[in-house]
């Protein structure tokens, strides 16, 4: 049972002192102490009283190792993904920490998406991958990077990296916004997301490419979903035409065309003549 070091772990975790939660618990201090210390057995409403007030179920509380969670895992209970209040809505992720306890971003590339398909649970295959990290990225929330393959997502170009940020709860899911969805079908994709989860149980995912169409996925299909952060490429895109320049262009091409047709009428007023 690890309820005396967790509530002594939140509590200090929440920069609380033990005059803090002992009054906003309706304790003495020193029981509270006592509680932390293991001196003292608190009864079922106490435990209610806790769990209520760090928003933990009592099951988590009792028998999970709170200060062995990684940050990305911590920050999940927090806001309040409990497999012991959600039950089979949530979702476990299976990552890995440097020396320091802080989430590495492990690297997908496209030979190993195979492997992702059945390997992405196992703690051994995800331990397998190579990691780094990215400074400017939270320390409170989940990144992984996948390669993107072919050339569906032009202009960002094929075999870039595309980082993403693990999302526990799909009814954030913006429309119009670049997800990276895995389902077991399909493997990895990199796409723009509409969310149908609530009216059909659907996703619609697009291409920014407009030659490829957009197709659903059922919710019961995908696995993960990742948003999409930021890409790494040694390619520039394709430079897109500017407005003007394209305005410039088709004006050119029309008195390009203009002069040939009153050259090519002139040829012919020529032929007639002789």
């Amino acid at each position: 049972m690890y309820f005396t070091s967790n509530i002594k772990f939140l509590r200090k975790r929440r920069g609380r002192t033990q005059d803090d939660v002992a009054a906003a618990l309706n304790l003495k201090r020193s029981t509270l102490s006592g509680y932390e210390n293991g001196v003292a057995q608190p009864g079922i409403d106490i435990l209610v009283s806790f769990s209520g007030y760090f928003n933990i179920s009592i099951d988590t509380l009792l028998k999970i190792d709170l200060a062995k969670l990684s940050e990305s895992q911590l920050g999940e209970l927090e806001r309040g993904y409990d497999a012991y209040v959600r039950g089979s809505n949530l979702r476990v992720l299976t990552t890995t920490v440097n020396s320091e306890k802080r989430e590495n971003i492990e690297l997908v590339p496209e030979k190993a998406k195979a492997g992702y398909t059945t390997g992405y649970a196992d703690p051994e295959y995800i331990g397998e991958l190579p990691v780094f990290q990215l400074p400017f990225l939270s320390d409170k929330r989940k990144y992984r990077t996948f390669q993107l393959k072919g050339d569906s997502m032009l202009p960002i170009p094929d075999g870039s990296w595309v980082t993403g940020e693990y999302l526990q709860d799909w009814s954030d899911i913006i429309n119009g916004k670049a997800y990276i969805v895995f389902t077991i079908n399909d493997g990895i994709v990199f796409k723009i997301v509409e969310n149908k989860i609530t009216e059909e149980g659907k996703l619609v995912l697009y291409s920014l490419n407009p030659f490829y169409e957009p197709y659903e996925v059922h919710v019961n299909d995908v696995k993960e979903i990742w948003k999409f952060i930021n890409y790494i490429s040694s390619e520039l895109p394709e430079p897109l035409v500017p407005e003007k320049q394209l305005f410039q262009s088709i004006t050119l091409m029309k008195n390009d065309l203009e002069r040939i047709k009153a050259k090519l009428g002139k040829d012919i007023s020529d032929i007639n003549e002789e």
